[in-house]
C-alpha cells in the first residue's frame, strides 16, 4: 500500500477538505468515517470505501488489518503520527479513516417505521437518535432543512453505525409529506399531549420529534394524528430530545411496530 508523506498529497488533501467543511461534504455528496467500527459497518452494508487511510503505527492492528485485506490495494494509503495529527483531531489510536460516498437512497415508498426529526441542530443529538432509530426498527428517517447535516464526523461518531441500517432523507419539507403520509404520524411533546405509555401505537406509523429548545413547529404539530409525552414522574420539565426519542422508538417496539421492509 503506498505511503503518504506530505499534506499536498491529492487523497490527503481530499479527505481534509471533507473533514474540515460541512459545505463541501454537502456539495460532493461524500463524507469522512473515523473508527474501525464505522468503516467496518459501511464495508458489509455498502462494500469498499474510496479510500482509506491507515495511521503507520495502526497498521498490525488485527482489526485494521482485516479492512485493509479486504479492500483494492490501490484505495489503501498509509500515513505517519505527525500526518495523522494536522488531518484530525482524533488520537492516532482511532487509527483509519475512510472515504466514502454518503449514502443516498432512492424514495420509492414510505415505509411502515419511520422518523421525522424537525430541526434538530445538535449533531451529537442527531447521530444518537440515529442510533437509537437503527436499534428500535425504523426504517425510514426525514430530516428537515434545520437539521445537522447527517453525514458530518460528529453526527456520524454518535451514530455508531446506525446510519447504514436506515434510509435517511434530508431537506424534506415535513409537513408536506406529513400530509401525505397513509398511517398514523404521532407528535412527541412536552407537555399536553396523551401518555406515550397509553397510546395505540401501530404500523404504519411515524414519530416526529423537535427541536431541542422549541419542540415542533405548530404546523407539524397540527397535521398529526394525535400528540404524546412522556410522563415523567420526577417532576422533571423536559428530557434531551435524544433521549425523547428513544424513548418513543423503543415504546413502539414494545407494542409490536415493526420494520416491513423498504
Amino acid at each position: 500500500m503506498p505511503h503518504i508523506s506530505s499534506q499536498d498529497n491529492p487523497r490527503l488533501k481530499d479527505a481534509m477538505r471533507l473533514l474540515a467543511s460541512s459545505r463541501e461534504r454537502r456539495k460532493a455528496g461524500r463524507c469522512v468515517l473515523e473508527g474501525v467500527h464505522l468503516v467496518s459497518v459501511y464495508l458489509v452494508r455498502h462494500g469498499a470505501p474510496e479510500s482509506l487511510i491507515v495511521a503507520g503505527s495502526a497498521a498490525a492492528n488485527p482489526e485494521i488489518d482485516a479492512l485493509t485485506a479486504a479492500m483494492p490495494p490501490t484505495r489503501v494509503s498509509t500515513i505517519d503520527a505527525s500526518v495523522w495529527t494536522k488531518l484530525t483531531q482524533l488520537p492516532i489510536d482511532v487509527g483509519v479513516l475512510a472515504v466514502v460516498p454518503a449514502p443516498r437512497p432512492v424514495f420509492r415508498h414510505t415505509a411502515g417505521f419511520c422518523l421525522l426529526l424537525e430541526d434538530i441542530q445538535d449533531p451529537g443529538n442527531v447521530g444518537s437518535i440515529l442510533r437509537s432509530a437503527a436499534a428500535a426498527g425504523v426504517e425510514q428517517v426525514f430530516l428537515s432543512k434545520g437539521c445537522a447535516f447527517a453525514w458530518s464526523p460528529k453526527v456520524l461518531r454518535a451514530g455508531q453505525g446506525g446510519h447504514f441500517h436506515l434510509e435517511i432523507f434530508e431537506d424534506v419539507d415535513l409537513v408536506d409529506w406529513a400530509r401525505n403520509f397513509r398511517g398514523a404520524l404521532i407528535a412527541a411533546v412536552a407537555h399536553g399531549g396523551q401518555s406515550l405509555f397509553e397510546a395505540r401505537l401501530a404500523a404504519p406509523i411515524a414519530v416526529a420529534v423537535g427541536n431541542e429548545g422549541a419542540g415542533l413547529s405548530p404546523a407539524l404539530r397540527a397535521a398529526a394524528t394525535y400528540r404524546v409525552s412522556i410522563p415523567m414522574p420526577g417532576g422533571f420539565e423536559s428530557l434531551n430530545a435524544a433521549a425523547a426519542a428513544a424513548v418513543c422508538l423503543f415504546e413502539c417496539a414494545r407494542q409490536g411496530v415493526r420494520a416491513t421492509g423498504v
